[in-house]
């Protein structure tokens, strides 16, 4: 007869290993996973922190996603016979209370570089398990390399990690009867629904149909194609997010890129078309992706603080809440630069050189200190990568020390990138009848604007007035020499691999996916 009682208590005195999902949301390829099935019977964990939920960078576009992908991870656990248990609250009470049920012996999970909430609560379970006498091991995702002394020799050792063998899991397992609790709605925790109509979908099923697509359908025309929001859509990977999450790893990625290379090889030149230069150019940039998030792993305090410390006085005499209200709602009155911030929070996605734009135009433009800017949108994308995010939005505004100004014109990048106003027109709608010749400048038509807001400041004026400021600060000798300091910590270094397979440095504001 069964008999719940004894089952419990039978439970209650297992030897177990706690395997802690984080933002790594799949089986395939997971060394936490892989080795804590190794090591005995383990528990499935994932935590949702409310507190964590709370916080400015955090949204609902967000907790969509990760609802998909964890229904999706729950279907690829059973099918090995396991069960994700889903719990609510802190982390260190969780696992508090778990060990209070079971004899937990090590806890599993991958490393995580992540915002400075899950930075300080990594501590804090890092004492808790030393306290215990619970071993945690952490395994490397991504190829971000812990307790890094500088960046020599980072490139060689990405591409040593990128080509190790895929891990996948075989074999059925013991199921542990650990109820998981009720999943919170996102109101509960205080998420409000932010209308991201055309948000993609989450989930390894999705991120799967994504990179096949990519790879053989949707990408040749990649390394042209990306820089335009016209084209980026369809011809960017759309990868983006499911990296961020994990419901796909980096090294099958790159793996799936350089098969997808090697195939490309056997065909004729009119076979291969413009292929061979789309890999080339993605796969490249997997390791750039790599490559910004190592800066906030070797510094964390990049997502509050100015890289370079001459910086630190610089936009913090006043902060123009009309100039950024009008940037949030996408009504500044530059075409490109409100069509970029309506896609974008309809979309949850935008390419990068259009995101580099926008980041330049509030920093620049309007003197917008970054930080207020950086967490709304952080709140926007969908793929919100802080190591990523925040390196960008430092660069974009020229508080690094170490990259150079630049200072995006918004008239010069509508007509390079949306010659013909497809994009500007489908997204201003106030501009539907806009003639051709002024799509672009459309307060020298103002009998067309339809409600379309004049100009909050004048373009040149305001961006000469930015450059002034910044290359009068980069001219004194102690900023050169802490530029040295940051360029020895952060700065890339030359890759080992093979000239012919080298991938060109991206510009800035180009580390698309």
């Amino acid at each position: 007869m069964y008999n719940r009682d004894a089952v419990d208590k039978l439970e209650c005195t297992l030897n177990i290993n706690i395997v802690w999902f984080k933002r790594d949301l799949r089986t395939f390829d997971h060394a936490a996973l892989f080795h804590g099935l190794k090591e005995g019977q383990i528990l499935p964990l994932y935590i949702i922190e409310p507190q964590l939920w709370s916080l400015p960078d955090m949204s609902d576009r967000h907790y969509q996603f990760l609802m998909e992908s964890l229904k999706d991870l729950q279907q690829d656990l059973q099918k090995v016979g396991l069960s994700l248990i889903i719990k609510v609250g802190d982390a260190v009470g969780v696992l508090e209370t778990l060990r209070s049920r079971y004899d937990v012996c090590q806890i599993f999970s991958h490393q995580e570089t992540w915002n400075g909430w899950t930075y300080e609560r990594d501590k804090r379970v890092k004492k808790w398990a030393k306290n215990q006498g619970v071993t945690w091991q952490e395994f490397t995702q991504n190829g971000v390399v812990r307790c890094l002394k500088d960046r020599d020799g980072w490139a060689t050792r990405w591409y040593s990690h990128m080509k190790k063998p895929l891990l996948e899991i075989k074999g059925h397992f013991r199921l542990i009867q650990e109820p998981s609790d009720p999943m919170p709605k996102a109101e509960d925790l205080s998420l409000i629904s932010d209308n991201c109509q055309f948000r993609q979908l989450g989930g390894r099923d999705e991120a799967l149909n994504l990179l096949e697509s990519f790879l053989m359908t949707r990408g040749e025309g990649y390394t042209k194609e990306m820089s335009s929001p016209v084209s980026a859509f369809d011809s960017c990977s759309r990868l983006s997010p499911h990296l961020a999450f994990g419901t796909l790893s980096m090294r099958e990625v790159f793996q799936a890129a350089n098969k997808r290379a090697m195939q490309l090889r056997s065909l004729s030149a009119s076979e291969r078309g413009r292929w061979p230069s789309a890999i080339r150019s993605f796969s490249g940039r997997l390791r750039w992706h790599c490559h910004f998030i190592q800066k906030l792993e070797d510094e964390p305090a990049i997502e509050f603080q100015n890289m370079h410390t001459a910086y630190d006085q610089l936009r913090q005499e006043t902060f123009n809440e009309a100039y950024f209200k009008a940037w949030q709602e996408g009504k500044t009155g530059y075409p490109m630069i409100d069509a970029c911030m309506r896609a974008l929070t309809a979309n949850g996605w935008l390419n990068f050189r259009m995101r580099a734009m926008l980041m330049s135009f509030a920093s620049y433009h309007l003197w917008l200190h970054w930080r207020r800017p950086a967490l709304h949108l952080a709140r926007l994308f969908t793929d919100y990568e802080p190591g990523i995010h925040y390196s960008q939005v430092q660069m974009q505004s020229g508080t690094t020390g170490i990259n150079s100004i630049r200072i995006y014109n918004p008239i010069k990048q509508g007509i390079d990138q949306d010659p013909d106003g497809v994009f500007i027109r489908r997204w201003i709608p106030e501009l539907k009848n806009m003639s051709d010749d002024c799509i672009h400048t459309p307060w020298e038509r103002p009998d067309l604007m339809e409600d379309y807001v004049m100009p909050i400041v004048d373009e040149k004026e305001a961006r000469q007035a930015a450059a002034s400021a910044l290359y009068g600060l980069r001219k004194n000798t102690s900023h050169r020499e802490q530029s040295r300091q940051i360029v020895k910590k952060h700065g890339s270094r030359k890759s080992t691999k093979p000239r012919k397979v080298k991938p060109k440095n991206p510009k800035q504001g180009e580390l698309p996916l």
